[in-house]
Protein backbone atom coordinates (compact mmCIF):
# COMPACT_ATOMS: atom_id res chain seq x y z
CA UNK A 1 0.00 0.00 0.00
CA UNK A 2 1.20 3.73 -1.25
CA UNK A 3 4.25 2.28 -2.91
CA UNK A 4 6.09 4.83 -4.97
CA UNK A 5 5.30 2.68 -8.12
CA UNK A 6 7.24 5.04 -10.20
CA UNK A 7 10.16 4.86 -7.99
CA UNK A 8 10.33 0.85 -8.12
CA UNK A 9 9.86 0.93 -11.68
CA UNK A 10 13.16 2.77 -11.82
CA UNK A 11 15.18 1.38 -9.40
CA UNK A 12 14.44 -2.07 -11.18
CA UNK A 13 15.31 -1.22 -14.75
CA UNK A 14 18.12 0.68 -13.62
CA UNK A 15 18.88 -2.81 -11.60
CA UNK A 16 19.54 -4.35 -15.45
CA UNK A 17 21.69 -1.05 -16.75
CA UNK A 18 18.71 0.49 -18.52
CA UNK A 19 18.60 4.61 -18.92
CA UNK A 20 15.81 6.42 -17.43
CA UNK A 21 13.19 7.45 -19.58
CA UNK A 22 10.19 9.53 -18.12
CA UNK A 23 6.87 10.02 -19.96
CA UNK A 24 4.89 12.91 -18.66
CA UNK A 25 1.69 13.50 -19.98
CA UNK A 26 0.85 17.28 -19.74
CA UNK A 27 -2.69 16.93 -19.84
CA UNK A 28 -3.96 15.49 -16.40
CA UNK A 29 -7.70 14.65 -16.56
CA UNK A 30 -8.22 14.22 -13.05
CA UNK A 31 -7.38 17.43 -11.83
CA UNK A 32 -10.06 20.21 -11.25
CA UNK A 33 -7.62 22.59 -13.12
CA UNK A 34 -7.24 21.08 -16.24
CA UNK A 35 -10.89 19.33 -16.44
CA UNK A 36 -12.96 21.59 -14.74
CA UNK A 37 -16.28 19.95 -13.61
CA UNK A 38 -18.08 23.60 -14.49
CA UNK A 39 -17.93 22.64 -17.64
CA UNK A 40 -18.64 19.91 -19.88
CA UNK A 41 -15.74 18.30 -21.90
CA UNK A 42 -15.75 18.52 -25.47
CA UNK A 43 -12.20 16.99 -26.51
CA UNK A 44 -8.82 15.35 -24.39
CA UNK A 45 -7.73 19.28 -24.02
CA UNK A 46 -8.01 21.89 -21.16
CA UNK A 47 -12.32 22.31 -21.12
CA UNK A 48 -12.18 26.28 -20.23
CA UNK A 49 -11.53 29.19 -21.88
CA UNK A 50 -7.70 29.98 -20.03
CA UNK A 51 -7.84 33.26 -21.22
CA UNK A 52 -11.09 33.65 -18.91
CA UNK A 53 -9.52 32.10 -15.99
CA UNK A 54 -6.25 32.86 -15.84
CA UNK A 55 -5.82 31.87 -11.94
CA UNK A 56 -7.38 28.48 -12.50
CA UNK A 57 -4.47 27.76 -15.59
CA UNK A 58 -2.12 29.32 -13.40
CA UNK A 59 -2.58 26.77 -10.92
CA UNK A 60 -2.13 24.05 -13.41
CA UNK A 61 0.95 25.47 -14.51
CA UNK A 62 2.24 25.41 -11.05
CA UNK A 63 0.97 22.00 -10.10
CA UNK A 64 3.10 20.22 -13.10
CA UNK A 65 5.92 22.96 -12.44
CA UNK A 66 6.30 21.14 -9.25
CA UNK A 67 5.80 17.27 -10.24
CA UNK A 68 8.10 17.71 -12.80
CA UNK A 69 10.80 19.04 -10.31
CA UNK A 70 10.20 16.36 -7.59
CA UNK A 71 10.42 14.03 -10.74
CA UNK A 72 14.05 15.91 -11.21
CA UNK A 73 14.99 15.52 -8.05
CA UNK A 74 13.72 12.49 -6.09
CA UNK A 75 14.39 9.79 -8.11
CA UNK A 76 17.84 9.62 -9.20
CA UNK A 77 19.41 10.14 -12.87
CA UNK A 78 16.74 10.68 -15.59
CA UNK A 79 18.18 10.08 -19.19
CA UNK A 80 15.18 11.81 -21.31
CA UNK A 81 12.08 13.40 -20.26
CA UNK A 82 9.13 12.87 -22.66
CA UNK A 83 6.21 15.30 -22.74
CA UNK A 84 3.15 14.33 -24.63
CA UNK A 85 -0.11 16.37 -25.03
CA UNK A 86 -1.46 19.85 -24.63
CA UNK A 87 0.00 22.22 -26.88
CA UNK A 88 -0.67 25.39 -24.68
CA UNK A 89 0.68 25.02 -21.54
CA UNK A 90 3.91 27.43 -20.76
CA UNK A 91 7.13 25.02 -20.87
CA UNK A 92 10.07 27.53 -20.62
CA UNK A 93 10.62 27.34 -16.93
CA UNK A 94 9.72 23.65 -16.67
CA UNK A 95 12.21 22.77 -19.44
CA UNK A 96 15.03 25.46 -17.83
CA UNK A 97 14.53 23.55 -14.63
CA UNK A 98 14.65 20.05 -15.91
CA UNK A 99 18.12 20.96 -17.91
CA UNK A 100 19.63 22.26 -14.76
CA UNK A 101 18.87 19.71 -12.12
CA UNK A 102 19.19 17.25 -14.98
CA UNK A 103 22.05 17.85 -16.65
CA UNK A 104 22.68 16.34 -19.65
CA UNK A 105 18.63 15.33 -20.42
CA UNK A 106 17.55 14.93 -23.26
CA UNK A 107 13.57 16.51 -23.93
CA UNK A 108 11.07 15.26 -26.24
CA UNK A 109 7.86 17.90 -25.44
CA UNK A 110 5.09 16.61 -28.31
CA UNK A 111 3.05 19.83 -29.94
CA UNK A 112 5.67 21.92 -28.51
CA UNK A 113 7.60 24.98 -29.50
CA UNK A 114 11.36 23.91 -31.54
CA UNK A 115 13.42 24.66 -28.87
CA UNK A 116 11.89 22.96 -26.27
CA UNK A 117 12.51 19.25 -28.00
CA UNK A 118 15.51 17.86 -28.77
CA UNK A 119 14.51 15.27 -31.64
CA UNK A 120 11.33 14.77 -33.05
CA UNK A 121 8.78 12.03 -32.34
CA UNK A 122 6.71 10.60 -35.51
CA UNK A 123 3.93 8.52 -33.81
CA UNK A 124 3.20 4.89 -35.89
CA UNK A 125 4.92 6.34 -39.06
CA UNK A 126 7.82 6.43 -40.32
CA UNK A 127 9.47 8.81 -42.56
CA UNK A 128 9.77 8.51 -46.27
CA UNK A 129 13.29 8.89 -46.73
CA UNK A 130 16.43 9.84 -44.32
CA UNK A 131 16.32 12.99 -42.34
CA UNK A 132 19.96 14.35 -41.71
CA UNK A 133 18.61 15.38 -37.55
CA UNK A 134 17.55 13.34 -34.65
CA UNK A 135 14.27 11.75 -34.66
CA UNK A 136 12.48 8.66 -33.14
CA UNK A 137 9.36 6.78 -34.53
CA UNK A 138 7.37 6.14 -31.91
CA UNK A 139 5.38 2.80 -32.55
CA UNK A 140 3.08 0.09 -30.77
CA UNK A 141 3.84 -3.62 -30.85
CA UNK A 142 0.13 -3.89 -31.54
CA UNK A 143 -2.97 -1.75 -32.02
CA UNK A 144 -3.26 0.18 -29.08
CA UNK A 145 -0.82 2.16 -26.22
CA UNK A 146 -2.33 0.09 -23.29
CA UNK A 147 -2.92 -3.22 -22.73
CA UNK A 148 -5.19 -5.13 -24.44
CA UNK A 149 -6.07 -8.92 -23.79
CA UNK A 150 -7.52 -9.55 -27.24
CA UNK A 151 -4.14 -7.46 -28.74
CA UNK A 152 -3.41 -8.23 -32.65
CA UNK A 153 0.38 -7.79 -32.56
CA UNK A 154 2.84 -6.79 -35.40
CA UNK A 155 4.89 -10.02 -36.95
CA UNK A 156 8.32 -10.19 -35.52
CA UNK A 157 9.31 -10.09 -39.38
CA UNK A 158 7.73 -6.79 -39.94
CA UNK A 159 9.26 -5.31 -36.33
CA UNK A 160 12.29 -6.25 -37.45
CA UNK A 161 12.54 -5.07 -41.01
CA UNK A 162 11.00 -1.51 -38.98
CA UNK A 163 13.84 -1.43 -36.91
CA UNK A 164 16.19 -1.50 -39.96
CA UNK A 165 14.43 0.83 -42.25
CA UNK A 166 14.17 3.45 -39.57
CA UNK A 167 17.66 2.99 -38.43
CA UNK A 168 19.17 3.37 -42.22
CA UNK A 169 16.91 6.53 -42.60
CA UNK A 170 18.74 7.69 -38.69
CA UNK A 171 16.31 7.05 -36.72
CA UNK A 172 15.49 5.38 -33.59
CA UNK A 173 12.63 3.11 -33.25
CA UNK A 174 10.73 3.66 -29.51
CA UNK A 175 8.78 0.37 -29.24
CA UNK A 176 5.57 0.36 -27.25
CA UNK A 177 4.26 -3.27 -25.41
CA UNK A 178 1.37 -2.44 -22.95
CA UNK A 179 1.91 -4.51 -19.90
CA UNK A 180 -1.10 -5.72 -17.76
CA UNK A 181 -2.51 -5.01 -14.48
CA UNK A 182 -0.22 -7.77 -13.00
CA UNK A 183 2.72 -5.90 -14.88
CA UNK A 184 3.23 -8.96 -17.25
CA UNK A 185 2.89 -8.97 -20.98
CA UNK A 186 0.83 -10.80 -23.35
CA UNK A 187 2.65 -14.14 -24.03
CA UNK A 188 2.53 -12.93 -28.01
CA UNK A 189 4.44 -10.01 -27.26
CA UNK A 190 7.10 -12.07 -25.29
CA UNK A 191 7.25 -14.30 -28.02
CA UNK A 192 7.42 -11.08 -30.59
CA UNK A 193 10.43 -10.02 -28.23
CA UNK A 194 12.64 -13.20 -28.33
CA UNK A 195 12.18 -13.67 -32.05
CA UNK A 196 13.51 -9.79 -32.36
CA UNK A 197 16.09 -10.72 -30.11
CA UNK A 198 17.16 -13.71 -31.96
CA UNK A 199 17.61 -11.70 -34.83
CA UNK A 200 19.45 -8.92 -33.42
CA UNK A 201 21.94 -11.41 -31.43
CA UNK A 202 23.48 -12.04 -34.65
CA UNK A 203 22.75 -8.98 -36.91
CA UNK A 204 23.12 -6.42 -34.12
CA UNK A 205 26.39 -4.72 -34.97
CA UNK A 206 24.46 -3.59 -38.11
CA UNK A 207 21.83 -1.43 -36.05
CA UNK A 208 24.32 -0.58 -32.88
CA UNK A 209 27.05 1.81 -33.13
CA UNK A 210 25.99 2.58 -36.92
CA UNK A 211 25.06 5.31 -39.09
CA UNK A 212 23.27 5.70 -42.73
CA UNK A 213 25.29 5.00 -45.52
CA UNK A 214 24.49 6.39 -48.64
CA UNK A 215 21.87 6.16 -50.69
CA UNK A 216 20.32 5.06 -46.91
CA UNK A 217 17.20 3.32 -48.54
CA UNK A 218 17.08 1.65 -52.56
CA UNK A 219 14.48 -0.64 -53.18
CA UNK A 220 14.57 -3.79 -50.78
CA UNK A 221 18.11 -2.97 -49.60
CA UNK A 222 19.19 -0.21 -46.25
CA UNK A 223 22.54 0.28 -45.59
CA UNK A 224 24.52 1.09 -42.67
CA UNK A 225 28.08 1.39 -41.42
CA UNK A 226 30.94 2.14 -38.68
CA UNK A 227 34.55 2.76 -39.18
CA UNK A 228 35.25 1.19 -42.38
CA UNK A 229 32.65 -1.51 -42.39
CA UNK A 230 29.40 -1.33 -44.49
CA UNK A 231 26.38 -3.45 -43.75
CA UNK A 232 24.36 -3.88 -46.55
CA UNK A 233 20.64 -4.98 -45.50
CA UNK A 234 18.07 -7.38 -47.76
CA UNK A 235 14.51 -6.69 -46.22
CA UNK A 236 12.74 -9.59 -48.44
CA UNK A 237 8.64 -9.78 -49.28
CA UNK A 238 6.43 -11.70 -47.37
CA UNK A 239 6.92 -14.65 -49.57
CA UNK A 240 10.49 -14.52 -50.31
CA UNK A 241 12.03 -16.87 -47.52
CA UNK A 242 15.32 -17.76 -49.15
CA UNK A 243 17.88 -16.07 -50.58
CA UNK A 244 18.80 -16.13 -54.39
CA UNK A 245 22.35 -18.08 -54.95
CA UNK A 246 23.45 -15.08 -56.78
CA UNK A 247 22.56 -11.96 -54.96
CA UNK A 248 22.94 -8.48 -56.59
CA UNK A 249 23.68 -5.64 -54.16
CA UNK A 250 23.52 -2.37 -55.20
CA UNK A 251 27.34 -1.15 -54.18
CA UNK A 252 29.49 0.92 -56.78
CA UNK A 253 32.39 1.98 -54.37
CA UNK A 254 33.86 -1.44 -53.28
CA UNK A 255 38.33 -2.33 -52.92
CA UNK A 256 38.79 -5.16 -54.94
CA UNK A 257 40.04 -7.22 -51.86
CA UNK A 258 36.93 -6.36 -50.02
CA UNK A 259 35.97 -9.02 -47.85
CA UNK A 260 31.98 -10.00 -48.02
CA UNK A 261 29.99 -12.29 -45.81
CA UNK A 262 26.68 -12.40 -44.39
CA UNK A 263 26.13 -11.59 -40.46
CA UNK A 264 25.56 -15.28 -38.79
CA UNK A 265 28.50 -16.98 -40.65
CA UNK A 266 32.07 -15.57 -40.81
CA UNK A 267 32.77 -17.68 -44.22
CA UNK A 268 34.10 -15.27 -46.69
CA UNK A 269 31.80 -15.05 -50.07
CA UNK A 270 32.79 -15.38 -53.66
CA UNK A 271 31.37 -11.89 -55.75
CA UNK A 272 32.36 -9.91 -58.53
CA UNK A 273 32.21 -6.84 -59.66
CA UNK A 274 29.02 -5.89 -62.23
CA UNK A 275 28.61 -2.77 -63.50
CA UNK A 276 27.53 -0.26 -60.47
CA UNK A 277 27.06 -3.57 -58.13
CA UNK A 278 28.32 -6.62 -56.81
CA UNK A 279 26.97 -9.98 -57.53
CA UNK A 280 27.47 -12.16 -54.41
CA UNK A 281 27.25 -16.27 -54.56
CA UNK A 282 25.58 -17.89 -51.35
CA UNK A 283 26.38 -21.35 -50.86
CA UNK A 284 23.18 -23.78 -50.71
CA UNK A 285 24.27 -24.53 -47.08
CA UNK A 286 24.02 -20.93 -45.93
CA UNK A 287 20.78 -20.21 -47.79
CA UNK A 288 19.07 -23.28 -45.93
CA UNK A 289 20.51 -22.54 -42.94
CA UNK A 290 19.26 -18.61 -42.69
CA UNK A 291 16.56 -19.50 -44.42
CA UNK A 292 13.04 -17.42 -43.03
CA UNK A 293 14.99 -14.21 -42.00
CA UNK A 294 13.15 -11.45 -41.85
CA UNK A 295 15.96 -9.34 -43.37
CA UNK A 296 19.89 -10.72 -44.37
CA UNK A 297 22.56 -8.74 -43.37
CA UNK A 298 26.01 -8.73 -45.82
CA UNK A 299 29.04 -7.20 -44.29
CA UNK A 300 31.46 -5.58 -46.26
CA UNK A 301 35.01 -4.59 -45.23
Amino acid sequence: PRANITKEVFNAFRKENFMMGAYFSKSDWNNENFWWSYFPVKDRGVNYDILKYPDRWKKFNDFTYNQVEELMNDYGKVDILWFDGQPRMEMSSIVEMARKDQPGIIIVNRFGKPEYIDYLTPEQTIPEAFIPYPWETCLTMGRAWSYNKNEKYKPARKLVQILVDIVAKNGNLLLNVGPGPDGELHKEAYDRLEEIGKWIKVNGESIYGTKPVFPYRKDKWAFTGKDKIQYVSYLPDEKELELAEKVMIPVSAINKNAKVTLLGTAKPLKWTKVDDQIQVEVPQQTISQFSGQPVWVFKII
